[in-house]
């Protein structure tokens, strides 16, 4: 273990470099006071997640489920998550697939799915074996880029996040 909490982020928009990532790897930098150690934007290795024997993907799911903080991103498609971000969790196995907090993001248009993180990602997660600290984080995708978007969140959450994630870099 290194003397600071290993940080990855995962992100399920099907399109590259997208407001998702962005909303992202700010909230990972925000929770753990730097940039995240790992960013995995699931649109650059998309074809790839269909191969289950592909390196590079088995690679990824090994980071992502050894890092302590991860952040779990993706915009809201029919009130859920995408199918690129599930065909990656698919490959976490039950209950051990992460061993660190996880953080389940989603960003949409409008108010009506602001449950859609607390209601289909953050139970996914759970599952998988991850710890969720709080609620799940839902941003309007035009405030993507407003760090007052997330303050209310990070007020309520990040002493949580800071509490488990000392506990881990101390183990």
């Amino acid at each position: 273990m290194t003397d600071h909490p290993r940080t990855a982020v995962v992100v399920g928009n099907p399109k590259p470099d997208s407001r998702t990532l962005a909303a992202a790897t700010t909230l990972a930098a925000a929770l753990a006071g730097r940039e995240p150690d790992l960013v995995v934007d699931l649109a650059l290795v998309a074809p790839r997640l269909l191969d289950w024997s592909d390196p590079e993907v088995s690679r990824l799911v090994a980071e992502v489920g050894a890092a302590d903080l991860v952040v779990v991103a993706s915009p809201t498609y029919k009130g859920a998550y995408t199918g690129l971000l599930k065909l990656f969790l698919d490959r976490f196995a039950g209950g051990t697939g992460l061993r660190g907090v996880a953080v389940p993001l989603m960003l949409g248009a409008g108010p009506r799915h602001a449950l859609a993180p607390e209601l289909t990602l953050r139970p996914l997660l759970t599952e998988l074996g991850g710890t969720v600290p709080g609620r799940a984080l839902y941003l309007l995708d035009t405030a993507y880029d407003d760090p007052a978007a997330y303050q209310p969140w990070l007020d309520a959450t990040r002493p949580t996040v800071e509490r488990l994630l000392a506990a881990r870099v101390a183990a």
